[in-house]
């Protein structure tokens, strides 16, 4: 068990490959995505309680309500509660980058730490939501199946991303109900390595996220931020991120990466925008 408070950080998660491969009985969609998490995202901050509380502060917190239905809220209560949670929000919601499966996540490791309680189990946790489980692992994985199945990737290269989003929200549901192929085919199996940033970044351009299109209908301005972000120097690939908003330029320097967030918030003081490392 830790002393109190624990403080748990919950990255931005990024899609780099999102296939659509399939569609179950139940009607949940078959996945096949490279993950990788960035070094930005929000923070939870826990102490014992008597009730189950949930502040919210942070940049973003006039977005998200401390309801029930919060995923931190349901991971808390996953574990049993009895916990005063602070989420610093600085991710946007509903944005592609997994926030609230992060925060959800983020929010288990305390509570284990807090209190010395055991994770829950694998159905526990995706019941949580199909990204939740690669959350947890908070590290590079090919994930599968709905979210369930994470599997090892090759060691990554450095890199350097680009977040950027308009401020819009898209519903992953509607982009999922536009999606006009759902079976598609999947990245190559096994992966090849990645030893150079080159090589990753070969390998992604021959790859895909099939969410895109929809998302674009849904929201055009997403078409200006892949164009903003491919027009950076240095930016090697621009794509979307998860079901959107949020889109990303991959960099192989800092400074590149540094230079780029620079310039975009110049040209767009309203939109969110974020540098950081891929997390290894």
């Amino acid at each position: 068990m830790a002393t109190e408070p624990v403080v748990e950080f919950a990255p931005a998660k990024i899609n780099l490959t999102l296939h659509v491969t399939g569609r179950r009985a139940d009607g949940y969609h078959l996945l096949d995505s490279l993950v990788v998490f960035a070094g930005v995202g929000d923070r939870v901050t826990l102490r014992r309680s008597e009730t189950l509380e949930l502040s919210i502060v942070g940049t973003q917190a006039a977005a998200l309500a401390a309801r029930d239905d919060n995923l931190v809220v349901q991971a808390a209560r996953l574990m049993g509660g009895g916990v005063a949670i602070t989420l610093d929000k600085v991710l946007p919601v509903s944005s592609g980058i997994g926030g609230g499966s992060a925060d959800a996540a983020a929010t288990l490791r305390a509570i284990a730490r807090l209190t010395g309680q055991a994770l829950p189990d694998a159905d526990g946790v995706l019941q949580l939501g199909a990204d939740v489980p690669a959350c947890l692992a908070g590290r590079p994985v090919r994930m599968t199946g709905v979210g369930d199945r994470l599997h090892p990737l090759p060691a990554l290269p450095d890199a350097w991303l680009v977040l950027v989003n308009p401020g819009v929200s898209v519903s992953t549901p509607e982009v999922f109900r536009a999606l006009e192929a759902r079976a598609n085919p999947a990245m190559p199996d096994p992966l090849p390595d990645f030893p150079t940033f080159a090589a990753l970044v070969g390998f992604l351009r021959s790859q895909r996220n099939d969410l895109g299109r929809p998302a674009l209908q849904l929201a055009p301005m997403i078409g200006e931020v892949l164009a903003g972000l491919a027009a950076m120097p240095g930016c090697e690939l621009a794509r979307m991120s998860g079901s959107g908003a949020t889109c990303f330029g991959l960099f192989a320097t800092a400074s590149a990466a540094a230079e780029a967030a620079r310039r975009l918030r110049q040209a767009r003081p309203g939109w969110w925008i974020a540098e950081a490392p891929v997390q290894k």
